[in-house]
């Protein structure tokens, strides 16, 4: 009896039971100077991770699906929908800055007269002449830019060297464990067809480097990071080319995948000799900072990948 192509879940073959540690690096402090709130998961991750988070984001109760890592402690607040906060929750915070983007401007008025500061950590407002290609150089100005914002300059600082450390660290025991595994595609399925794969404008490329292996786009990305792809488009990709499925992925497109003829015919997360590479990995907010590429070097280093080379 043919097997899956997709096996994405534990009846399936081995799922992802990665650990998740915390990506904190830095000793947590969470009695602010500055009370910041931020409607931005990107910004919340990137404090929190420093050790210094906000006072309150939103969406709190949808964080564990799309963000993860880091987690937010106790002490911080719920502003309800991060497109349209609610102004009373607002207002019982009394915020003294908020932290936003033009994503957000809509709603500023919400906050008052409360100060505000734009900043992307996505590192996609870096004005250079290849926006085609991230890297990390990209993330390292807005960061400095939000330590300085909320008066911790040095703690941005240290940081940096922090975050590119571990993931030069993950990378390396992803080797040790995966020699034979360097090449990677990314996708997240919008249903059983459909999926975005990421492109090397989108935050995989920087964390994959640092890890010392590559990216494999299909087209170049849009201003997300990601092409709209389906299913028959991963014949395009090389064997060798393990296949990322990141979550969240609903119970029905899962369904889907695992019975797609053309998914079996690909042999994703298939063993023996047709197999090919496939790991599913949790949750990362794609338009993250550091801590969004700290966490893709964790998940990759502690992922089960399944089929081709994989060992």
């Amino acid at each position: 009896m043919m097997s899956f192509g997709f096996c994405l879940s534990l009846a399936g073959c081995d799922a992802h039971q990665a650990s998740q540690s915390p990506s904190t690096l830095v000793s947590p402090n969470q009695s602010n100077d500055i009370k910041v709130v931020t409607p931005d998961w990107g910004v919340a991750a990137t404090m929190a991770a420093m050790g210094k988070p906000p006072i309150a984001t939103g969406d709190i109760r949808v964080w564990e699906q799309w963000v993860g890592e880091p987690q937010l402690p106790n002490s911080v607040g719920d502003l309800g929908r991060r497109y349209l906060p609610n102004a009373e929750l607002v207002a019982q915070r009394e915020p003294d800055l908020l932290i936003d983007n033009f994503f957000y401007e809509h709603a500023r008025g919400v906050y008052g007269d409360v100060k505000n500061v734009s900043i992307i950590v996505s590192g996609t407002e870096n004005n250079k002449a290849d926006a085609s290609v991230r890297t990390w150089q990209d993330f390292i100005t807005p960061t400095l830019e939000l330590g300085d914002t909320i008066g911790e300059p040095e703690h941005a600082k240290a940081y940096i060297s922090e975050s590119k450390q571990e993931i030069v660290q993950k990378g390396e025991v992803f080797r040790a464990h995966q020699p034979n595994i360097k090449r990677f595609a990314v996708a997240q399925f919008v249903d059983g067809n459909n999926f975005r794969m990421y492109a090397k404008n989108s935050l995989f490329n920087p964390a994959m480097n640092l890890m010392g292996l590559e990216l494999v786009e299909l087209g170049e990305g849009n201003g997300w990071g990601f092409t709209s792809q389906q299913v028959g488009d991963l014949a395009k990709l090389d064997a060798d080319v393990c296949l990322l499925i990141i979550e969240p992925l609903n119970a029905i497109s899962e369904a889907e995948l695992k019975n797609s003829l053309v998914g079996q015919r690909l042999g994703y997360g298939q063993t023996g000799d047709a197999g090919r590479c496939m790991a599913k990995l949790p949750p990362v907010w794609i338009y993250g900072g550091m801590a969004s590429l700290t966490r893709v070097a964790d998940m990759m280093a502690t992922a089960d990948y399944v089929g081709g080379g994989a060992v």
